[in-house]
């Protein structure tokens, strides 16, 4: 946005003489390079006050009063998950009088509270703590040599621009948000060494695309490296689970890793999507194109 220059006070009193000694408006205006308009108020304005100092304004009146700034910010505290605009419908209400969602925005800032896409955590039941301890009892005592065959895969997205249909809410500042860069999706680690990353398009994976893209060219394979001891992770996704992987699975002699509900956080891979996005995101130059998004992330995990 172009900000105004007003001219000083030594140029205002040039102009008003020039005109006053008969000089045409035009005239001055080119002869100073100065916007017709800006002088045609000035000797407007100079009629009518007989003063050639500009007049120093106020600004633009607040909207909102001190004490509605401060019901503003508790309202937004006292319920952590409000947007800016349902804020100003409660503001509305309780007032009668009406802001837009930036005068909120503005408000929150000067709060402290700043827009920030609410965290969405895994819900869980006392059923899913139970079954999720009951697995990692089991697993215990499990040796390297046993979790060696065990192929890990899981999917993760990756966006090269930010999501504008996401919701913002409120927040503190306190930590500092690595940026995220990246396009769609992909897959599959292994504990003892890795497969190529499979880039997904823009397309939904359903069970048929998961077992031609994924089970037959890579999980097939391990499963043929390591032997009858190999154990195959996915997690619960719907496209993992439907009759036509479980056919494969069973006709490839492919044994899978039984995993509790709502458990991403039990899987190590996890922390692999995390140095990945870590290292996308540092690049000096970030990648503006589905195509060198790949080429980084494979270097990434090169």
């Amino acid at each position: 946005m172009s900000s105004r220059h007003h001219i000083d006070d030594f140029m205002r009193g040039r102009i008003i003489g020039k005109i006053e000694e008969g000089r045409k408006i035009t005239h001055v205006a080119r002869e100073l390079d100065i916007a017709h308009s800006v002088v045609s108020r000035l000797w407007k304005s100079f009629k009518t006050t007989v003063m050639c100092r500009r007049r120093h304004g106020g600004g633009r009146v607040r909207s909102t009063t001190p004490a509605e700034d401060r019901y503003i910010v508790l309202s937004a505290k006292r319920n952590r998950r409000t947007t800016a605009q349902q804020v100003a419908h409660q503001f509305l209400a309780a007032s009668g009088k009406q802001i837009s969602r930036k005068t909120v925005a503005r408000r929150l800032r000067g709060g402290g509270l700043y827009a920030r896409r609410p965290v969405v955590c895994v819900s869980l039941t006392g059923q899913h703590r139970t079954a999720r301890l009951q697995w990692c009892r089991e697993h215990h005592n499990w040796t390297e040599q046993d979790w060696a065959c065990v192929l890990f895969s899981d999917e993760c997205r990756f966006s090269l621009s930010s999501d504008c249909r996401r919701q913002l809410i409120g927040r503190r500042v306190v930590l500092l948000i690595v940026q995220k860069i990246s396009r769609k999706r992909t897959d599959i680690r292994h504990i003892n060494g890795r497969t190529h990353l499979h880039v997904v398009g823009n397309e939904t994976v359903m069970g048929q695309r998961y077992i031609d893209e994924v089970l037959l060219p890579h999980v097939r394979l391990f499963r043929g490296a390591v032997g009858d001891k190999f154990v195959f992770m996915d997690d619960n996704a719907t496209c993992h689970r439907t009759l036509a992987v479980q056919d494969c699975l069973e006709s490839e002699g492919i044994q899978r890793l039984v995993w509790p509900l709502r458990s991403p956080d039990l899987n190590p891979i996890e922390n692999v999507w995390d140095a990945l996005a870590r290292q996308v995101a540092g690049r000096n130059y970030p990648p503006t194109n589905k195509n060198t998004l790949i080429l980084c992330t494979h270097r990434g995990m090169g």
